[in-house]
């Protein structure tokens, strides 16, 4: 095994990406930790949009660009999105940890070291009043276990791995040292956050998976009273990022620190997020007057989060996350808001939030109609539920299942009604696709070339060919069931001439008791979507 690590960008930008995936599978199990500092809930939903955030900064900047701008504009990424006491916490963690690597294409093991240290110290001081058996011991022990395997000779991924299980040990331990989280039976979430954080990092560089890769090892949390487990704490959480110069900070730190509890402030450079939890919404914000210039001010009132009293919203809305001039404009005819997207312009979790509140309706129903979109939109309910709004993401991951859902869409129906024939309508649409291959590669059927007719079932690739008409028949037959009734074709751009009267064509002969029905979607990168109900 090498002694050192190589730092690429394409390593880099993967490995944003294993970290929203796995903060995404993990959130719910975080949420449900959530009992420190305010048991609202919310602690994985926030660190999995701030996450996010900084992964949709690296995106729209691209992986041309120099590796230290490339980490430049993640961390502010994570700085500028992050969401919570913990968010805001691990992106100075992220942060302070790679401010000694961008130039550092090479990694040893003392500098995998150093840069848990620096970030543990950077954490511990971006805390006004900091608290053990949270996020902070968690580092703190990361930070020794890599200190040790230095001393004992270990190589930099061998480093790494030792502070990740000091890390897992330290979070089995939270409870011990913070009696809040041994009541409520649990381990600290942000501390959990920061351990699914550092597991993807170590899969990453080891291929191994740790033995809490998936889940922690503790109990389920029992039910709690609020009022039992926030005796008389600040009403409200500020938020903020501030324009303002390094020396300006510590004079801001005493002013808040007075006004109530959670504070934190991270940053550097000039650009900084501000966190406190306070009864005087008034003076927090004008302290920041005071630094520098305050902007994207956001103030939550507990009460309000942790009971979901509802504002006054009326009526039901439907989005679709469409791609496509024509598929935007069936899912509009069917009654549902369009968001649209393509590859180079994805929808954003702060254009998804923002839509969701701006609909000010009382149920919304959302159909994501792409695998990625499903935990996005999921994360943008979690944000915006607590203001009132029932909100159901049904998990279409294709366009068509979206068609499908919206076919049977019936705003006269109860919610749960609706919603249930939503869902099953989607779940029961077979759906696949063509799409043409753009680079050599590796798929479930074997090898690929550029200009390859890749054929998808159900989100997989199940064939690859030369002709288009004749791998989408092997995917039709291959989705067409005995109890089908329709044949739904799509088609995109790129598509050749004639396609869909070959297929229709095919299915005369094959299954004459079959309806098609043709559309014109105009999206991009797949010529031909088909579904069949």
């Amino acid at each position: 095994m090498s002694v050192t690590m190589t730092m690429t960008p394409e390593a880099f930008a993967e490995w944003s990406r294993l970290c929203v995936k796995a903060l995404g599978l993990a959130r719910a199990e975080i949420d449900a930790l959530n009992v420190f500092p305010v048991p609202d809930s919310d602690t994985g939903t926030n660190v999995y949009l701030t996450f996010i955030a900084g992964a949709d900064g690296l995106s729209a900047l691209g992986e041309d660009a120099p590796f230290p701008e490339m980490i430049k504009t993640y961390v502010d990424g994570l700085l500028t999105g992050a969401k919570g006491n913990s968010g805001v916490i691990l992106s100075q963690l992220v942060r302070a940890s790679f401010h000694e690597l961008s130039n550092k294409p090479v990694v040893g093991a003392a500098d995998v070291a150093r840069s848990f240290h620096l970030a543990t110290e950077a954490a511990y001081a971006a805390v006004g009043e900091p608290v053990e058996g949270t996020i902070l011991s968690v580092a703190r022990a990361a930070a020794a276990g890599a200190a040790q395997a230095v001393d004992s000779g270990k190589n930099a991924r061998e480093t790494f791995a030792a502070a990740a299980d000091w890390a897992r040990v330290a979070l089995a331990r939270t409870p011990e040292q913070m009696e809040r989280l041994a009541r409520a039976g649990v381990v600290d979430a942000g501390g959990r956050a920061l351990v699914v954080v550092l597991n993807t990092t170590e899969h990453a560089l080891t291929g191994r998976f740790p033995g809490d890769y998936f889940s922690a090892p503790q109990p389920l949390p029992v039910p709690i009273a609020n009022d039992d487990l926030v005796p008389g704490g600040p009403s409200y959480e500020v938020m903020y990022l501030l324009d303002a110069e390094d020396d300006s900070i510590g004079p801001l730190r005493a002013a808040l620190a007075p006004l109530g509890d959670s504070l934190v402030v991270v940053g550097s450079e000039g650009l900084w997020n501000v966190h406190v939890h306070v009864d005087d919404v008034g003076a927090a914000v004008e302290a920041g007057i005071e630094a520098g210039r305050p902007y994207r001010i956001a103030v939550t009132h507990f009460a309000d989060q942790i009971d979901a009293k509802a504002p006054a919203r009326t009526g039901r809305v439907v989005f679709a996350a469409t791609t496509g001039e024509g598929l935007t404009g069936l899912c509009q005819e069917a009654g549902a808001r369009a968001l649209e997207f393509t590859r180079a312009d994805p929808i954003s979790v702060s254009t998804m939030i923002e839509a969701l509140r701006e609909a000010n309706a009382a149920e919304i129903i959302v159909l994501p109609n792409n695998s990625r979109y499903i935990g996005l939109f999921e994360a943008a309910a979690k944000e915006t539920r607590a203001e009132g709004m029932r909100i159901a993401v049904i998990p279409t991951s294709a366009q068509v299942q979206g068609l499908a859902a919206l076919a049977v869409h019936d705003a006269a129906k109860s919610f749960d009604e609706d919603v249930v024939a939503m869902s099953s309508a989607a779940a029961h649409a077979q759906h696949g696709a063509i799409t043409i291959a753009t680079e050599p590669g590796m798929t479930m059927v074997g090898p690929c070339e550029p200009g390859d007719v890749l054929g998808v079932v159900a989100g997989d690739f199940a064939y690859v060919g030369q002709s288009a008409a004749d791998v989408a028949i092997e995917v039709l037959d291959r989705i067409v069931s005995p109890g089908a009734e329709m044949v739904t074709l799509v088609v995109g751009q790129g598509a050749e001439e004639g396609l869909t009267d070959h297929l229709i064509a095919h299915l005369h002969q094959t299954r004459p008791d079959i309806d098609t029905v043709v559309y014109d979607g105009g999206q991009e990168n797949y010529p031909l979507f088909i579904a069949v109900e």
